[in-house]
């Protein structure tokens, strides 16, 4: 498969890690078994010149001895690791094109290098329960680690001794109860997150950006909105590659929270820049939308087989099982798809005019004098202008839904464009929020609101469209359930429409908008 580690395994780590003295002598935990296991292990980091994996909290390493030697990625989740393991190969120095593909975002076109060699003598217990099931590995690690990038003389190594605790079939109740027992004999949490990066050190932190507010440069609370969505496409592009729930979701809204942020602050800009970075944003966004569409579709239409009520001769769960095996090869296909193009130098050259945009001065190109003014004096008017288009489409969509005369589907389509001005409207209110404070979130979750209730009502439109493609598709076993579930989709349409007007309602409030004067 393209873009991901196809010989890979992956593993979630939940652990924690402790500080501990040559004197310390590991306590009689519960469930604390008495054998005990002695590894050497050696491994070698790697990232690029900059830091970069490191900086992502993301660690690369091939190690040997142990019974997981081998090439292992750790991206940070939340409460945990993901943790992707392949075969150590014969190549040492050289990490496999698999590993490279997930790291590429991350790493931004610098080659990955050796950073850090670790020798680690751990000597390994198990907490276990009455039927002897292993429920967390206790290790107790002596670490010797020598950098390999450094400025001037190799600095000498350094030598330490630390204590995990990982869950192996435990939970996180008992990982609570382990720490609380740990921390009872005075054991404290390891100042470093990872041996890497105690063995590289802390780098020198970034001097601390200047708290944000109405009076700062407009084009400095731009960026920083801009740089948080760039981030998150960075970051979640691994999850994306290692099909990770919900991921590309998550991606495809940073890149349209770009889009709307390049649209609504165009005038900050210089000539051209938004409008060329938004048209290479849409090519992406449309990349993403095909794996995110048939993964939407699937999950609904097969949730919504469920609620049917059971019908004679009809077998519920083989059309659901039916229904979902056409569907999820739907979104294979687009999975696949997305992944080549992540894979394509469009895709990496993309990131990297995103990461000159957002590191560029105020002071010259890609921004306009207008990005130095004052926020207070700039962005609220730029943000009302986006709501003035907003009120004008919903307008417009009301008119033509009152007259007969408009076909259906041209009125569905004007609330669709409605549906996308609310988009714009919600995101611009969002990227203020950390400026102007409850008056941008309460304005932004208004338009939400609207936006969401016109966003049920499209999508039953695309809904009735997949649903007749599929019933042409396989009418033998699934034209009929489709068909009911057609059905359903025009009673969900219409409950939607009437839930257009008091969405609409709440975000017309005039207060919402005093803040945009």
């Amino acid at each position: 498969m393209p873009g991901t580690a196809r010989n890979a395994t992956t593993h979630d780590e939940v652990e924690l890690k402790y500080a501990v003295g040559e004197d310390f002598v590991l306590p009689e935990l519960d469930g604390l078994d008495g054998e005990t296991r002695t590894d050497r292990l050696e491994a070698v980091y790697f990232d690029t010149p900059g830091q970069r994996l490191a900086a992502a909290r993301v660690t690369l390493r091939r190690r040997t001895g142990g019974e997981d030697a081998g090439w292992h990625l750790k991206l940070p989740l939340a409460g945990a690791r993901r943790e992707v393991r392949l075969p150590p190969g014969r190549a040492t120095r050289k990490v496999p094109a698999e590993l490279q593909r997930l790291v590429s975002a991350l790493a931004g076109g610098e080659p990955l290098v050796p950073v850090a060699q670790l020798t680690t003598t751990r000597t390994v217990r198990h907490v276990v329960d009455a039927g002897g099931r292993v429920l967390a590995e206790v290790a107790d690690d002596r670490v010797e680690a020598r950098r390999l990038i450094t400025e001037g003389p190799a600095p000498a190594p350094e030598a330490w001794r630390e204590l995990e605790v990982e869950l192996v079939e435990g939970d996180r109740q008992l990982l609570s109860d382990l720490d609380a027992q740990l921390r009872a004999h005075g054991v404290t949490e390891a100042p470093h997150g990872s041996k890497l990066a105690r063995a590289l050190g802390t780098p020198p932190a970034a001097p601390a950006a200047a708290p944000l507010k109405p009076g700062s440069a407009a084009g400095a609370v731009v960026g920083a909105h801009l740089a948080a969505q760039v981030s998150v496409i960075v970051t979640g592009d691994p999850m994306v590659r290692l099909d990770e729930p919900d991921s590309v979701h998550k991606v495809r809204v940073a890149t349209r929270r770009l889009r709307s942020a390049l649209k609504t602050y165009r005038p900050l800009f210089a000539e051209g820049v938004p409008e060329a970075l938004r048209e290479e944003l849409s090519w992406l966004a449309d990349e993403l939308g095909g794996a995110r569409d048939a993964e939407v579709m699937r999950d609904r239409l097969v949730a919504a087989v469920g609620e049917l009520e059971p019908v004679e001769g009809e077998d519920p769960a083989a059309t659901a099982t039916a229904l979902r095996e056409v569907l999820e090869a739907d979104y294979r296909a687009a999975h696949e798809e997305l992944l080549r193009a992540l894979d394509g130098e469009r895709y990496a050259a993309l990131l990297a005019r995103l990461e000159e945009l957002v590191a560029a001065p105020l002071d010259g190109p890609p921004f306009s004098p207008l990005a130095r003014e004052k926020a207070k004096d700039v962005l609220p008017a730029l943000v009302r202008a986006t709501d003035r288009k907003l009120r004008k489409r919903v307008r417009a969509a009301y008119a033509a839904d009152a007259d007969p005369s408009v076909p259906t589907a041209h009125a569905d389509e004007l609330f669709h464009d409605a549906r996308k001005r609310a988009k714009e409207a919600r995101y611009a209110g969002e990227s203020l929020v950390p400026v102007w404070g409850e008056e941008a979130k309460a304005y932004a979750k208004a338009v939400s609101g609207l936006q969401e209730v016109l966003g049920e009502h499209q999508d039953s439109v695309v809904v009735r469209e997949v649903l007749h493609r599929l019933a042409g598709r396989d009418p033998q076993a699934l034209a009929f359930t489709c068909g009911r579930l057609y059905a359903a989709e025009v009673g969900h349409a219409a409950a939607s429409r009437e839930a257009v007007d008091a969405a609409w309602e709440a975000a017309s409030s005039r207060k919402l908008r005093r803040w945009l004067r």
